[in-house]
């Protein structure tokens, strides 16, 4: 079904090649996975066998590229595409529509398709992804989470051969992510070939038949599932752990704390005057000094709350207090810094020296190029300070972004899914930076599904929707 012979590519005007010497097979109902660390070339990877490279992306590619035994080079993309279907990292890239049911029609409507058998598809995958509650919303209004599964929706009811899926679990909560691990052994069970590129390694162990482990664009190691229980390799190409339990890290209820911090009060928030509240007189304490998960379900107002905590949003009524003082939504955006999901909506600069530049504008000249040098080393970014930021690698964009929140010093840093292109060992200098900011009597609250990142780093969290609870426990096993 996919066959690459010796490939080799470099991007434009880059020296250096992002994949070398690359050859795999994969046959009808198998699926595969590819990981390593963030700028290895999986997304590269991915780009080649979906055709965006060369035929986009330009740039130098030697070898053999095969998609249901036809040379890619002898094909256009659109005619590639109908073999291949694309999850990409950002689903926002491959929406057409603005409506959840439109998004979906739209491919079939544009092959000409009988209205009565696209609503035909249409309820069947509305059915299969549990998208029943979105389907008349505004795409823009879903959570990350819920675009992910209109997206992948989108690509299954167009019946492809092959599916390639970019970070899939990335934007997906636990349950979700499970689901996603159902429909795809059931799209194996359909002799449909999967390739899965992704960092979270444990909700694929009883569905991948290969995996292929990336370093600087060659493979390095591959075979069975099996080897990614090794410590050895995982230690030695900084990947992600392989099993998750939930018995035994209890997380205390940020809201019954009584440490000092910003107090919220009375806080009610609705998207709509007269619809449903979202948020209504909601007390909370965000203690300084600590790490505060804020976990939940797909689209259950997570990012909203960061809004309202950071003065992107107003309150519908509610106050937040410093030291019995209100802090006012102007004031609130000068003390925080959010680095939201989407990098590419933080991202507008020509190079990555110029984001951390204009994001510490307010420092003198001197200061900031200094701390804008540690933070590029400690992010790993110091050989790709010359570069576009559009250029990076999705975990390298979300490095960059995180760097350009912490250079503004912010009195409370929120990360919206901050690890959700991270491999284990950039996952793991996150978890140090959170931990060690909030020692210098800082409030992060970091918005994850993200069981390895919260075992690591978190000392409190804040469960969505808000109840009052005894707690979440969670374990993360080699």
């Amino acid at each position: 079904m996919i066959r690459l012979e010796n490939v080799s590519y470099t991007y434009p005007f880059q020296n250096q090649k992002a994949l070398e010497s690359v050859s795999f097979e994969l046959r009808p109902g198998e699926a595969v996975l590819f990981t390593g660390l963030s700028g290895c070339g999986k997304s590269t990877l991915v780009r080649i066998i979906n055709g965006l490279t060369p035929h986009y992306y330009k740039g130098e590619l030697t070898g053999k590229v095969f998609v249901n035994k036809i040379d890619n080079a002898s094909r256009e993309i659109h005619e590639i595409a109908g073999d291949v279907g694309t999850l990409f990292q950002d689903p926002e890239h491959q929406f057409f529509a603005l409506n959840v049911d439109d998004e979906l029609a739209f491919a079939h409507e544009c092959r000409g398709v009988d209205p009565s058998e696209i609503s035909a598809t249409v309820l069947k995958m509305v059915k299969r992804f549990s998208l029943k509650k979105v389907i008349q919303s505004r795409i823009f209004d879903l959570s990350e989470g819920e675009k992910q599964k209109v997206a992948l929706a989108s690509i299954i009811s167009l019946k492809p051969k092959v599916i390639i899926l970019d970070e899939p679990s990335a934007n997906l909560d636990p349950e979700a992510t499970e689901e996603l691990a159902l429909i795809l052994a059931e799209l194996k069970q359909e002799e449909i070939a999967i390739v899965i590129v992704d960092h979270r390694l444990y909700w694929l162990s009883r569905l991948i038949d290969k995996v292929y482990v990336l370093k600087d664009g060659r493979i390095a190691e591959s075979g069975p599932y099996s080897i990614l229980k090794e410590d050895a390799i995982r230690t030695k190409y900084g990947l992600r752990k392989t099993k998750i339990a939930s018995s035994k890290i209890k997380l205390p209820d940020a809201l019954e704390t009584k440490k000092p911090g910003f107090k919220v009060d009375d806080m009610s928030f609705s998207y709509n005057r007269n619809g449903q509240a979202l948020f209504e007189n909601v007390s909370l304490r965000l203690p300084f000094g600590e790490v505060i998960a804020i976990v939940g379900g797909n689209g259950v107002g997570k990012t909203t709350l960061a809004k309202l905590l950071t003065g992107l949003l107003k309150m519908s009524s509610g106050n937040i207090f410093l030291d019995h003082r209100i802090i006012p939504p102007k004031t609130l955006l000068k003390k925080s810094s959010i680095v939201l999901q989407n990098m590419d909506h933080q991202l507008y600069m020509k190079t990555v020296c110029a984001e951390l530049d204009v994001a510490a504008r307010f420092l003198f000249k001197s200061e900031r190029e200094k701390i804008a040098k540690e933070l590029l080393h400690n992010f790993s970014l110091d050989e790709l300070a010359a570069r576009h930021p559009q250029s990076l690698s999705g975990g390298q964009k979300q490095r960059l972004v995180i760097a350009c929140g912490l250079i503004k010093n912010p009195d409370i840093l929120i990360l919206d899914e901050p690890t959700s292109g991270l491999d284990g060992m950039n996952m793991k200098t996150m978890s140090k930076m959170m931990k060690e900011f909030a020692g210098q009597g800082k409030c992060v609250l970091v918005i994850t599904h993200d069981l390895e990142l919260i075992a690591e780093a978190c000392s409190y969290q804040i469960r969505l929707p808000l109840r009052r609870f005894s707690g979440s426990q969670f374990t993360v096993h080699g």
